[in-house]
C-alpha cells in the first residue's frame, strides 16, 4: 500500500516497490489479489517485474515468470553497483546491496532450461482444441477420442498416442461378410460411433492441425515425465522462494501454444491446490507476460471462464500478475480482479492512442494532485503510476513513483552462466530425459498384431455413467456446470495401480523406481484426469 513511511526496505509484511511523494508498498497479505504491469516497449516493465519477483523471493514466496526477451534471467546473478543504480538508490534513501536469487530455468523445447512436459490426457480436449484452433464439430470429435481412450484404459501421453487413436476411430469402409478381413479396431470404432458421427474428413482436419502444432515444436511438449507443479513451489536453503523462469523467446513464435500452455498451468494450479483462505503471504506468484495473447480471438464464453479461474485461484493462495502494453488489452471482467497496478509510460500519437491513455487513466483510483492521463504520457523510463491494495482491500490513490533498482543483475546472463545454474538445479535429471511408457500407441499396435487382450470395462461399469465412478462424474458435472459424463478406469484397476506404485517405490528404488512411478502414474491417471477434465470442462467449456 502507499504510505508516507520513510523506511525503504522490504519487511516480512510488505515489499518496497518505489518512491515518489509517497512510498509504494505491496502488502504480502493482499498479493493474492493479483495485479497488472503495463507500459509501452522500453519503459521499464521488465525491471518492475524483476523488482516484484525479488521482493516475493525474499519473503519466501516462490515465483513463476515467463521471460520473453531473456532479460529476466539476470535475477540469478549478483547485481552490479553501477552509477545510475547507486544514484537512484541514494535518492530513495535505499542502501543498495547487490544480491542474487535461486533460479530454475524451464523451456518447453528443452534447449535453455529443463523440459516442460504435459501428457495429452492432462491437457484435455478443451484446451487442446483451443491450441489447435478447432471448430465445434472438430472439438466434439476430439472429445469422442478422449472418451474412447478413457473407456478402454489407454493413456494418451504424447502426440503419437493421439494420432493413432484418431486413426482407430475413423470408419474404414471395410467390406462386411465372411471373407472380409478382420478389423482390429472394430470394437473401438463401434464405441466411437455410438457418441455421434466421426467422419474421416473431420479426423483428417484434426490430424493436419496436429501436424502444424508438431512443426511449431509442440511435439516436445507432450510426453513424460510430466511436470509436477510442486517443483514450482519450493524454497531454497535460506528460506527464500525459488524463482522459476520459463524461457519463452522461441515459444513466442507460436503464440497460441504459449497462451494455452500458461492457461493450462493456471488451470492445473486451480485443480491441484487446496483452499487456503487468507494467508500472510501467497503460496506462489505467477507472472504472465504478453498477457494479451491469452485473450486474443477468445470467444465470450471462454473469456467468462478465464475470468472465473482468475477470480477463484486467489483462494488457493496464488497471485496472478499480467504484464502487457496497455490495460485495454485485458477484458474488463478480468481487469476488475486485478488489485495492484503499475502503469509505465504510454505514447499517444494518434486518436486511438489517446483513447487508450484515457482508458488506462480510468483504471486508477483518482488522486486530486495528479492529472493521471497527462502524467501517463510524461513518465520517464523507470517511472510509473502505482496503486496497490491497503487495509480492507481497497486500492490506494494513484501515485507517481520511481521504481527502485533491482538488487540482482539487470539484463540477460551468458550461456555459460545458464549452464552452471542448470548443473546445480534442484530438479537436475528429473525431467531432462524423456520416457516413452506403454500407452495408447503401443496398445493399438498390439491389437493389430493380435496380441492385445479384449477391451476392458466398456460395458462393465467403467463406461459412461456406470457404477460409483459414474456417480462421481455426475456430481462433478453438477458442481462445475457440465453434464458431460466421462469414461473411467475400473476401481480394481486403480487399486492395483496404487499398490504397484507403492511396492515399486519402496522396493526397487533408483532409476527403476522412477520409471515405475512414471508408468504407474500414466496408466492410473485416467480416472483422476477424467475428473479434472470434468471440472475444467465447467470452467473452460465454450
Amino acid at each position: 500500500m502507499a504510505t508516507s513511511d520513510n523506511k525503504t526496505a522490504d519487511t516480512d509484511e510488505k515489499i518496497f516497490i518505489g518512491k515518489g511523494e509517497q512510498t509504494a508498498w505491496l502488502a504480502l497479505a493482499l498479493a493474492n489479489r493479483h495485479g497488472l504491469v503495463t507500459g509501452a516497449t522500453g519503459t521499464g516493465k521488465t525491471v518492475s517485474l524483476q523488482v516484484m519477483a525479488e521482493g516475493f523471493a525474499r519473503a519466501g514466496v516462490p515465483v513463476f515468470a515467463a521471460d520473453i526477451k531473456g532479460d529476466l534471467s539476470g535475477i540469478s546473478e549478483v547485481g552490479e553497483a553501477k552509477d545510475f543504480i547507486l544514484k537512484r538508490a541514494k535518492e530513495m534513501g535505499l542502501d543498495f546491496q547487490p544480491d542474487q536469487f535461486s533460479t530454475v530455468f524451464w523451456d518447453v523445447f528443452g534447449e535453455q532450461g529443463h523440459p516442460v512436459r504435459a501428457t495429452v490426457t492432462e491437457m484435455g480436449p478443451l484446451l487442446l482444441s483451443r491450441m489447435l484452433d478447432l471448430n465445434d464439430v472438430q472439438e466434439g470429435v476430439l472429445n469422442v477420442a478422449f472418451r474412447v481412450a478413457d473407456e478402454n484404459g489407454m493413456p494418451l501421453l504424447d502426440m503419437k498416442d493421439l494420432r493413432s487413436l484418431l486413426d482407430a476411430i475413423v470408419p474404414n469402409g471395410r467390406k462386411k461378410g465372411p471373407d472380409a478381413e478382420e478389423d482390429p479396431f472394430a470394437e473401438i470404432r463401434k464405441v466411437a460411433q455410438g457418441y455421434g458421427n466421426v467422419s474421416k474428413a473431420t479426423v483428417g482436419t484434426i490430424q493436419r492441425q496436429l501436424l502444424v502444432l508438431e512443426n511449431q515444436g509442440g511435439m516436445k511438449f507432450f510426453g513424460e515425465p510430466a511436470l509436477a507443479l510442486k517443483d514450482f513451489m519450493k524454497t531454497d536453503s535460506d528460506g527464500r522462494g525459488m524463482v522459476n523462469i520459463l524461457v519463452a523467446d522461441k515459444l513466442m513464435e507460436s503464440p497460441r501454444l504459449y497462451a494455452t500452455f500458461l492457461l493450462w498451468l493456471l488451470s492445473e494450479l486451480f485443480e491441484e491446490l487446496p483452499e487456503a483462505g487468507d494467508l500472510l503471504k501467497p503460496k506462489l506468484v505467477f507472472f504472465f507476460d504478453e498477457a494479451h495473447l491469452l485473450f486474443n480471438d477468445a470467444p465470450k464464453a471462454l473469456m467468462d471462464k478465464i475470468e472465473q479461474v482468475v477470480r477463484l485461484i486467489r483462494s488457493k493462495g496464488v497471485g496472478v500478475y499480467f504484464v502487457t502494453q496497455n490495460p485495454i488489452d485485458v477484458p474488463d471482467k478480468v481487469l476488475a480482479q486485478l488489485g495492484g497496478r503499475v502503469q509505465h509510460a504510454l505514447r499517444a500519437f494518434t486518436p486511438r492512442d489517446q483513447k487508450a491513455v484515457k482508458a488506462a487513466a480510468q483504471t486508477f483510483r483518482p488522486n486530486p494532485k495528479l492529472d493521471t492521463a497527462r502524467v501517463i504520457m510524461e513518465l520517464g523510463k523507470g517511472e510509473a503510476l502505482v496503486s496497490f491494495l491497503e487495509g480492507g482491500g481497497t486500492p490506494t490513490m494513484v501515485e507517481r513513483v520511481m521504481i527502485r533498482p533491482p538488487s540482482a543483475r539487470i539484463g540477460p546472463i551468458t550461456p555459460e552462466e545458464r549452464k552452471a545454474i542448470m548443473n546445480k538445479s534442484p530438479v537436475k535429471g528429473k525431467y531432462d530425459t524423456a520416457v516413452d511408457a506403454e500407452s495408447a500407441y503401443e496398445m493399438l499396435q498390439k491389437r493389430v498384431a493380435g496380441t492385445a487382450a479384449p477391451a476392458d470395462g466398456v460395458d462393465g461399469g467403467a463406461g459412461a455413467g456406470g457404477g460409483f465412478l459414474g456417480q462421481i462424474g455426475s456430481i462433478v458435472g453438477t458442481i462445475f456446470g457440465t453434464n458431460v459424463k466421462r469414461g473411467r478406469m475400473s476401481t480394481g484397476q486403480v487399486i492395483a495401480r496404487d499398490v504397484t506404485r507403492s511396492v515399486t517405490n519402496k522396493v526397487v528404488g533408483g532409476i527403476v523406481a522412477d520409471l515405475g512411478k512414471s508408468v504407474g502414474g500414466s496408466l492410473g491417471s485416467s480416472i483422476g484426469r477424467s475428473l479434472v477434465r470434468g471440472a475444467l470442462g465447467g470452467l473452460l467449456r465454450r
